[in-house]
């Protein structure tokens, strides 16, 4: 029996209005950063992030996570009930139970026959949930699948603002919360369709993963801090990207860097760029980077990444699309993509 074959049907995304800039919580720091000879503008000069994004108080990742899949079902043109299975991939939680993909699932009004369940990895999670669905969709079991991410950063980074502001604060507390200030939020849903039912869609060529557990505990998240050993987190988080990498060069089809037009990573900083462009020896210009004004969306970051490479022009037919996943864990993953 043949396989049936898997497209992106279609990518949407949604962002708060409400900008916080990294000069606004610099400022809002600037007596433990003056008490613990801090320069100023060390959150943008180390990150390259001049802004991040906060939904209202009190918003819940299911609504956001909604309203995403409500825009990517518009999208595709698909009807809702011949969705068989709603994957939440969403670090932040409405409550610890239920799922937030029952919460969306209910929230859309979707058939009982549409399978619903959070899947969790911390930034790698959306990717997981593709590859999940695919794998569903190639076993018969269904023909079209979504996967939904609802993040907001503004709980995380708002007591850690409270908590770095104690007077007793000190420079290595300082070092392990400040990847929390990089935090920002973002919603996102990508409807995966069989080929022939979305002749428009972009093929799925495959996927491959590595992971390094043994590094599990260098970033450590609650839903009001993180704290994380960022250089260790950069340096064998990269390496494992190499190792992955080398895998992909064996496994996908047309994996090189001369042969890939466009990479859509999960992106933490400049400082990560910069140092996995140069392990894996990469053309940076084909990156297309977003972090700069929405900070490191945790899974929602590369769906909304590739949403927006799709609505500036980046993508056109026929192009190959490296998707890039690093996630603490630590775990990594990348998938080949035929626009």
């Amino acid at each position: 029996m043949t396989m049936p074959q898997v497209v992106i049907n279609a990518v949407a995304y949604a962002i708060p209005e409400e900008i916080i800039t990294s000069a606004e919580i610099e400022s809002q720091l600037a007596p433990t950063m003056a008490r613990l000879q801090i320069g100023t503008g060390l959150l943008e000069g180390l990150t390259g992030i001049r802004e991040r994004r906060f939904w209202p108080r009190g918003t819940m990742p299911s609504e956001v996570a909604t309203e995403a899949a409500r825009r990517v079902i518009a999208k595709s043109g698909i009807d809702p009930g011949t969705l068989g299975c709603l994957i939440s991939t969403s670090v932040c939680k409405d409550y610890i139970e239920p799922s937030v993909a029952s919460l969306v699932h209910g929230n859309l009004g979707l058939p009982s026959t549409c399978m619903n369940f959070d899947i969790g990895n911390a930034c790698l999670g959306f990717l997981n949930g593709i590859s999940t669905i695919a794998r569903m969709i190639r076993a018969g079991e269904i023909d079209h699948g979504i996967v939904v991410d609802g993040e907001d950063a503004r709980t995380a980074v708002e007591t850690t603002i409270q908590r770095l502001g104690n007077p007793e604060t000190t420079a290595e507390a300082f070092r392990d919360n400040f990847a929390t200030l990089t935090l920002g939020s973002g919603a996102v849903a990508m409807i995966l369709s069989r080929r022939e039912l979305a002749p428009d869609g972009h093929l799925i060529n495959g996927a491959v993963t590595r992971a390094a557990t043994e590094h599990s505990r260098l970033c450590l998240g609650q839903p009001d801090y993180m704290v994380a050993d960022a250089g260790k987190v950069l340096f064998h988080g990269v390496e494992l990207a190499h190792e992955t990498w080398q895998v992909a060069g064996r496994t996908l089809p047309n994996w090189s860097d001369t042969e890939i037009d466009l990479y859509v990573p999960h992106q933490v900083s400049q400082r990560n760029m910069d140092a996995l462009y140069k392990r894996l020896a990469v053309t940076a210009p084909k990156f297309h980077l977003n972090f700069f004004t929405l900070g490191n969306i945790g899974p929602a970051a590369l769906p909304i990444t590739l949403a927006q490479a799709e609505e500036e022009g980046r993508t056109f037919p026929g192009a190959h699309v490296a998707l890039l996943g690093i996630g603490s864990g630590l775990n990594c993953a990348m998938m080949s993509v035929s626009w």
